[in-house]
């Protein structure tokens, strides 16, 4: 029955074809526990359409509460996992979804990167010179000359 069916779960329904939205609605009418994990997938990317906090927080402890009462061991993990990072997607609400994280990654990969190739460094100063030329307009720290 679950045959050939792994992408009609794991995609959203809007981006189906017609015929896989078929096939979806013939899965959908059985009781399996791949199916029910299908629902709630679906059911909370409701959260994301909110726009006051409050009301994100009501839906998303409301459905941690179902998802905890299912028996899907996998779905349980994710409501526990996403009530222990409540406050930092509650976060995203305040923000009015106009911050991204994406600077803050890229920031973290340059130095990450900075600092697997200063390994050859002998000293700690040299470095934190080297993230500092790496990650331009920091505030540099007071040297005797400066660096072009």
């Amino acid at each position: 029955m679950l045959t050939k069916t792994r992408w009609l779960l794991l995609k959203r329904r809007e981006n189906l074809c017609d015929e896989q939205q078929t096939r979806l609605a013939e899965l959908l009418r059985y009781n399996l526990k791949s199916v029910r994990a299908y629902l709630l997938k679906e059911q909370f990317q409701l959260f994301w359409n909110y726009t006051s906090p409050y009301w994100a927080g009501r839906f998303l402890d409301a459905w941690c509460t179902q998802t905890l009462r299912s028996k899907i061991e996998p779905m349980k993990k994710l409501a526990r996992m996403l009530r222990g990072h409540r406050a930092l997607l509650l976060n995203w609400f305040r923000a009015k979804g106009q911050l991204s994280s994406g600077v803050v990654e890229g920031f973290n990969t340059k130095a990450k990167l900075t600092s697997r190739k200063s390994f050859g460094f002998r000293t700690y100063h040299g470095a934190e010179t080297a993230l500092y030329h790496a990650l331009g307009a920091l505030p540099e720290p007071e040297f005797t000359h400066r660096f072009c």
